[in-house]
């Protein structure tokens, strides 16, 4: 299978997205191709700590580069500023200092942690991201987002810091659950809704071979995703104005998340159920027809994810809400489509109307 490198441009400058299998038995000569030296500080969680820190240690050290592991606490957990000012002191402890590269190995919170702490040691260190979930090859680990968690809701403290280095290893994909495969699919399939149509048609047509985790499907799909972020990130790389777009289904998405205590629902499944109240939100305003908001539900549902939910916490949710990082001047702002491969960030939407489409949630 062919191995795909996308450069993500920010303006004078740009760094590559690796995206094949195999890619973390080569992590130490895409590090020297990136012109990267010093010491190399792993931070990981879990199992993908388990699985894949052998392999990336094994190249990184092949290659040349000296090799720290720092462990933190698995999923949200570790997404926290209490978190980061251990991994901080540990770093001071072993001596890495401005020259060294700081290594995410694992999910999207891994990611986000790590993103955090390279921007602010030392007031910036070099950061690769080698994701080993699907969700965070299309989502966190491009971009230049870092993050963590308050008590009243996710990644409300974090920094705009772009990665030297992205190593998509298609490979590690194939140890995730099935939950956790659908979950990443939500982010793949808001590609579709938000930037191409033909994305969202191809996914339609091998959305199975995708939970099957088939690598061919699985690369093209990522590589599509990665083009849209890179050309999206390229256009707008501080969140001012379009890159609001890669925010579809996230807005009441992350208040499910926050108020289930990032315990009940995965990131993707909140995401699912987002999308479905900024479909309907859009319906309501006259902005799609009927047809977008069932052909939407069908995929989202095809690749496992949830479309309804037994319990909705409106009155929490409605609460996360005020904590929007899209919120201005009051107003609650939604990304809604109007066309397949369109949408527009928004805002109008009063409680009442979100109040009606999280009702919309519920089974029957």
């Amino acid at each position: 299978m062919t191995t795909q490198c996308v450069r993500v441009p920010l303006g004078k400058r740009s760094y590559p997205v690796w995206i094949g299998a195999g890619l973390l038995k080569r992590a130490g000569t895409l590090f020297k191709q990136a012109g990267l030296k010093g010491e190399a500080a792993v931070i990981t969680a879990g199992k993908a700590g388990r699985l894949y820190l052998p392999m990336l240690g094994r190249s990184l050290k092949t290659a040349g580069f000296p090799v720290t592991v720092v462990p933190i606490p698995d999923g949200e957990k570790g997404k926290s500023l209490g978190v980061a000012a251990q991994v901080w002191s540990t770093l001071l402890k072993k001596g890495l200092d401005r020259s060294a590269t700081l290594v995410a190995l694992g999910g999207g919170a891994v990611g986000d942690l790590a993103g955090f702490v390279a921007s602010t040691y030392m007031r910036g260190i070099r950061l690769v991201h080698c994701p080993t979930t699907l969700l965070a090859c299309v989502d966190s680990a491009i971009g230049g987002k870092t993050g963590v968690n308050l008590p009243e809701g996710k990644n409300l403290v974090g920094t705009f810091y772009q990665p030297a280095l992205v190593i998509e290893d298609v490979s590690t994909l194939k140890s995730l659950s099935p939950r956790q495969v659908s979950a990443g699919l939500a982010e793949v399939i808001k590609y579709g809704v938000i930037r191409d149509a033909a994305l969202f048609a191809y996914l339609e047509r091998r959305v199975a071979d995708l939970r099957g985790m088939k690598e061919d499907a699985m690369t093209h799909a990522i590589a599509q995703c990665v083009r849209i972020k890179a050309d999206v990130v390229s256009r707008d790389e501080r969140e001012s104005n379009l890159r609001a777009i890669l925010n579809y289904g996230h807005t009441i998405g992350h208040a499910l998340e926050a108020s289930g205590q990032y315990r009940t629902l995965t990131h993707g499944e909140a995401v699912s159920l987002g999308m479905m109240c900024a479909a309907r939100l859009a319906l309501w305003k006259g902005a799609i027809k009927p047809f977008f908001v069932a052909r939407q539900e069908a995929l989202l549902r095809k690749a496992g994810l949830p479309t309804r939910m037994r319990r909705v916490p409106v009155a929490r949710v409605l609460e996360h809400l005020v904590y929007d990082k899209k919120r201005s001047g009051g107003r609650q702002r939604f990304v809604i489509p109007t066309r397949l491969g369109k949408v527009v960030v928004a805002d109008g939407y009063t409680t009442p109307l979100i109040r009606r489409a999280l009702a919309e949630l519920k089974w029957p």
